[in-house]
């Protein structure tokens, strides 16, 4: 039987003495034996699916050698495409930086984890990966960061900042929300190269457009390159009859060029020519071939070839981002190369036999590395000398203070606290407002950032002239300087938070600590969330603010009214979420979540806002120092006793913007001789941890568990939010206590606040309803 493209292993992987041939050789040996090892060799009691992807490390084997190899620099930094991860691990092993135990671990409980993880692998990985599209957009906000940490903290040396991309990725919106940000066009650093294996998990994608990609990358303002062809096919183009052959192989369905991969010389012979016009001289261009020659020169891509690569790579100009379109094979030098479903399909013992003879391995004993003395294993050594980075001295974030004291108006919004606490820190701690970002997708004057605007300036990465600097009647001055503090991007919410993820992330990356945050409208946090859930896994530690919130933005309708968010905010991982009724609230929250930034031991917080004016005397803040000291450590810690009773009939607690209605409720049902408590809860989240380690789950404090709701003072509770009920039942579980669960769970309506609180039962009725059928 002949043997079949698929089946020819060694040849199509190159051998021309170069010793980064051999090296790719065995990063495609090594990427391959880490899953093979996960599924096969392990044991597997449970008998659930381990899962890997060979193909999909396959098509990036000689891209990431050759990058890792010949290109890059210490100070460079990578996002690897999700699936390639294995490939990450392999060339980290042979640059001594991964040892042997861990090649054995792939997605086993402490291992190698499924995709690349800054926080969780033991090798190192520049850029989590794992949500499609988020990854491979995060180096562009790194590079913001960097660009930032240099102008304002100091340098943080020279490097790309490289994202290997998965041709399937580029289908997700978040990468062109990236792409087409007028910003990222003045981002030299930023080099993607696109795996284009013309795959997804299903199927071979018919109609993947490279021209098409091209052109969209190339209006965004990026410096395109195209890696079509390897130098085998490139010197069949040259033959007689080799511009037939060049346009039969572009002008094919992708689906057709993938069959060819599956197919035995003679049938490649058969089909190639076609029965176009250049049939005749396609077959003749082929047909002094011999077989192996053949079999390798239909696969020769230029993502597998490193003289293509390494001519790409000289193109770059550094002065616009780059993209470097490889296309490639997915499966390139296994048995399953080009198979239509080969995405997740794992080599048979058989195969993974057969590929060790093929490359010279042992299947017994395949973890081994290049011997010192080999040209292979100088360059693996000179690698990690170049590449070798000195562990980074990490500058403490200065301290922030808890309490700044400033009297607030006598009626105002919590949204407004936001920029007052800001500008407050600019007088009173200025080494703190000194590290203070602040992003916003074009809400900053809506979301009264204005003042702090024109305080600090508008970052970017050139002076830009304010034309607007001698008009009186502009109150927002858009000053745009390298020392702004303010970062402004288009309507995209998936940038905002990619951004203040990596920029909460510069104390891991080069030591310097940053406060971001982020401030967009409360509904769209729902869109941004897994982009920052992702920053929060990855590291980044920041702030995202959500302002105005709920249906109490009344006029804006049911698009603009948040319903779930205070649930997001208490279920999100890593996050500490807050909703403060009153203005000095917002002080002592957002100053408590900046403590929490830019260490090791650090915490992200969300604080969702309101545009609803409430009077500040409501707060009843306490004025004896010690008292209002308390005050604002259970404000901090989650909760706090707004109206006492030595023994109440109804405990009322109520959140954020519903604290009116709450201490209006409780006076009239005095009035009708029922002693009603008043809670103020300002962190759901942070109740329930206390809940949570009282019962031996977690190890939270819960000492704010009985300062605020002590089980001598438990009552029938009604709970009200401007958000979905459930996010506070849990409290009536604290002391067993029957409760009344009220919020929003409809849409909301457009119309005067009174109206649409009594649309969804938050209105103060409602509430004395509630507690009447509680105490009767």
């Amino acid at each position: 039987m002949s043997t079949t493209a698929s089946e020819s292993v060694a040849a199509p992987l190159g051998d021309d003495g170069d010793p980064l041939d051999e090296i790719a050789r065995h990063v495609l040996w090594l990427s391959t034996a880490i899953i093979h090892h996960a599924n096969v060799i392990r044991p597997n009691p449970t008998g659930l699916k381990v899962g890997g992807h060979q193909a999909s490390c396959a098509s990036m084997v000689t891209i990431m050698t050759s990058l890792w190899f010949e290109q890059l620099t210490n100070g460079d930094r990578v996002s690897v495409k999700p699936h390639a991860s294995p490939v990450l691990h392999a060339i980290n092993y042979l640059l001594g930086s991964l040892d042997e135990k861990h090649l054995t671990t792939l997605r086993e409980f402490g291992g190698l984890q499924s995709y690349p993880s800054r926080a969780k692998d033991p090798d190192p990985v520049d850029y989590s990966t794992g949500s499609v599209g988020i990854g491979a957009t995060a180096p562009i906000w790194g590079a913001f960061a960097r660009r930032y940490v240099d102008t304002a903290l100091g340098t943080t040396g020279r490097g790309r900042q490289y994202s290997l991309v998965g041709d399937a990725e580029l289908d997700e919106g978040a990468v062109w929300e990236a792409i087409l940000d007028t910003s990222v066009s003045e981002l030299g650093e930023i080099v993607w190269i696109v795996d284009l294996n013309r795959q997804s998990l299903d199927r071979v994608v018919p109609n993947i457009a490279p021209g098409r990609l091209s052109a969209m990358f190339s209006a965004a303002g990026w410096q395109v390159i195209t890696v079509t062809f390897g130098k085998h096919l490139e010197a069949l183009f040259e033959r007689p009859g080799g511009p037939a052959l060049r346009t039969r192989i572009l002008d094919m369905p992708n689906a057709e060029y993938q069959r060819l991969l599956r197919c035995s010389p003679d049938e490649i012979r058969l089909r190639l020519p076609g029965d176009g016009p250049g049939a005749s001289d396609v077959a003749r261009v082929i047909a002094d071939l011999d077989d192996a020659e053949l079999v390798r020169a239909i696969s020769n891509l230029g993502g597998h070839d490193l003289d293509a690569l390494r001519a790409a790579y000289a193109q770059i100009d550094d002065t616009r981002p780059t993209v470097i379109i490889a296309y490639t094979i997915k499966g390139r030098g296994l048995p399953t190369q080009g198979h239509p479903q080969n995405h997740s399909s794992l080599l048979t013992v058989e195969q993974f036999d057969q590929l060790a003879t093929d490359l010279g391995m042992d299947a017994t004993s395949p973890w081994h590395r290049f011997d010192d003395e080999t040209p292979s294993g100088q360059l693996c050594a000179a690698t990690a000398r170049r590449l070798h980075r000195e562990p980074i001295d990490h500058v403490a974030p200065p301290t922030v203070p808890t309490d700044i004291g400033r009297k607030p108006p006598a009626t105002s919004t919590t949204q407004a606290a936001l920029g007052r606490t800001l500008l407050d820190l600019t007088r009173d701690a200025p080494e703190v407002a000194a590290r203070v970002v602040t992003c916003s997708p074009d809400v900053s004057s809506t979301t009264n950032l204005a003042g702090w605007l024109n305080k600090v300036g508008v970052w970017s990465t050139g002076e830009r002239r304010n034309w607007f600097d001698d008009d009186g009647e502009t109150i927002m001055h858009w000053r745009e300087r390298p020392s702004g503090q303010h970062m402004e991007l288009g309507i995209a919410e998936t940038n905002l938070v990619g951004l203040i993820g990596e920029l909460g992330a510069t104390w891991s990356r080069w030591g310097q600590p940053l406060f971001p945050i982020g401030v967009l409208y409360d509904p769209f946090v729902e869109r941004a969330l897994e982009p920052w859930s992702y920053g929060i896994y990855a590291g980044g530690q920041s702030i995202l603010v959500g302002t105005p919130a709920g249906v109490t933005l009344a006029a804006e309708g049911g698009a603009h009214q948040s319903i779930k968010t205070p649930s997001i905010g208490l279920e999100q991982p890593g996050c500490t979420s807050y909703e403060p009724a009153f203005a000095v609230e917002v002080e002592w929250t957002l100053l408590a979540s900046m403590a929490r930034l830019g260490r090791p031991d650090g915490r992200s917080a969300y604080l969702r806002l309101s545009t609803r004016p409430v009077q500040q005397s409501l707060a009843d803040v306490p004025t004896d120092p010690a008292a209002r000291e308390r005050r604002r450590r259970q404000v901090v810690a989650g909760a706090y006793t707004l109206r006492s009773c030595a023994e109440p009939d109804v405990t009322i607690v109520a959140m954020g913007a519903m604290v009116t209605e709450a201490l209006e409720a409780a006076d009239r049902l005095t009035d009708l001789d029922i002693a009603a408590e008043v809670v103020c809860v300002t962190s759901a989240g942070l109740l329930f941890e206390a809940l949570q380690a009282r019962s031996g789950h977690g190890d939270a404090e819960s000492w704010i568990l009985d300062q605020v709701f002590p089980a001598h003072r438990a009552a029938p509770m009604v709970t009200v939010l401007d958000g979905h009920p459930h996010t506070l039942t849990f409290l009536s579980t604290i002391n067993r206590v029957h409760t009344a669960a009220l919020g929003v769970s409809t849409f909301g309506q457009v119309g005067a606040l009174p109206d649409v609180y009594r649309l969804h039962g938050i209105d103060t009725d409602s509430i004395v309803r509630s507690a009447l059928d509680l105490t009767s």
